[in-house]
């Protein structure tokens, strides 16, 4: 089985939190192995996420901004290149 770049980020929580089942586990690992922009994206994310955990009493982003946020991500994944470009 692979996985898409799509596919990916669809199911990156999840992986992140090791609740996907083997078989996705196993096809999200290697299209990580070989894909270096879902890897820069998981690793942002990781980090997001410890800042989040370390820091979440000071740091509350509210809402409209974190739509905001989540908006800019998504049109900029959106944007990248197709590796056929």
């Amino acid at each position: 089985m692979s996985i898409t770049c799509e596919e990916l980020l669809a199911y990156l929580s999840e992986y992140i939190d090791n609740n996907l089942d083997e078989e996705l586990s196993e096809a999200a690992r290697e299209h990580l192995a070989t894909c270096h922009r879902c890897n820069v994206v998981l690793d942002s994310t990781q980090k997001a996420i410890l800042l989040y955990k370390e820091h979440s009493r000071e740091l509350v982003i509210p809402p409209i901004r974190r739509e905001k946020l989540y908006e800019r991500i998504a049109e900029a994944f959106r944007q990248r290149p197709t590796p056929d470009q």
